[in-house]
């Protein structure tokens, strides 16, 4: 057991153990870790992973808060792989959870204890956030998480309480995951450079038989876009369909007939803009599905 885990299990609590990314945004990420260092939860620990930032993010956040655990990785993989790496740092100390935070977000004061006690019984894996915009705090963009339509990969998010089924998912902006079904479900599908790689994995954690909860009295703010950038870009377009493509491989149903349902959907919407810059995003996003290349494309569209 961990000096950490050993502190937290003296004071009654479950230990805790948050994970930041970090990717050229150390504004985000020095507003998210004020929002932490005042959690009202005393066995909570943060580390941050930089994903190969490119500006002087490393310093920046090292100067505003010198005692943090930072990892640096030596390439930006994408989401998916800058969070293993915080994910299995953080497994080593042996936390009862891990929770994965966004850095363009500010958590309550109240966030970390909140999300605990949501994973209240022993098969709850996966505990989401209520997430509203930064921006505009009446307004809720996730409650929670979403689902995914099987037949053409098409997101909802969920904006009040919602039946979970299986076809649920927590959005990865903020979500508490337990010890236990870490050790036994794995760590996030890598293949996924960024999106569908949390439906992606409370798929299989439902598989495996893990609940997912939605913290309801959390109300996480999210900025939305600190690192990826507009959602209306032709670099969000192609990494959303080559991640959407890598989806419906294991979960379309059909298979075959999701995926062209997908596509078409992607490209016939551009068409209707006349934009054909991404449409042309969509088809390289195709391109890096269908020949499993690298990802790394964050500098370009």
């Amino acid at each position: 057991m961990s000096a950490d885990a050993k502190r937290a299990g003296d004071r009654g609590e479950p230990h805790v153990y948050c994970v930041v990314l970090n990717w050229n945004g150390w504004r985000d990420t020095v507003s998210c870790l004020q929002s932490l260092a005042a959690q009202d939860y005393a066995s909570l620990t943060t580390v941050v992973v930089d994903n190969a930032s490119t500006d002087d993010s490393v310093a920046k956040i090292c100067e505003a808060f010198p005692e943090i655990e930072l990892l640096q990785s030596d390439e930006n993989r994408g989401f998916a792989a800058g969070c293993n790496l915080g994910i299995r740092h953080a497994l080593r100390h042996r936390p009862a959870f891990v929770w994965l935070l966004n850095n363009d977000t500010v958590a309550p004061p109240d966030t970390t204890r909140k999300l605990v006690a949501a994973a209240d019984g022993a098969k709850v894996g996966v505990v989401g956030s209520v997430l509203r915009y930064l921006k505009n705090p009446a307004k809720i963009q996730a409650w929670g998480g979403g689902s995914v339509r099987r037949w053409m990969g098409f997101v909802r998010h969920y904006h009040s309480p919602a039946k979970l089924g299986p076809t649920s998912f927590m959005t990865f902006a903020s979500v508490l995951l337990r010890r236990e079904m870490l050790e036994s479900v794995g760590l996030l599908d890598e293949g996924y450079f960024m999106y569908f790689e949390d439906a992606d994995f409370c798929y299989r954690a439902t598989e495996a038989g893990w609940e997912l909860a939605v913290a309801e009295d959390t109300n996480v703010l999210h900025r939305e876009g600190g690192s990826a950038g507009s959602a209306k870009s032709a670099r969000i377009d192609r990494i959303v369909t080559a991640s959407g493509l890598r989806f419906l491989d294991h979960y379309g149903r059909p298979r075959s007939v999701a995926k062209v349902l997908f596509v078409l959907s992607r490209l016939g919407k551009r068409a209707m803009l006349g934009n054909l810059v991404r449409m042309k995003a969509v088809r390289r996003g195709m391109r890096d599905w269908r020949y499993k290349e690298p990802m790394s494309f964050m500098e370009e569209g």
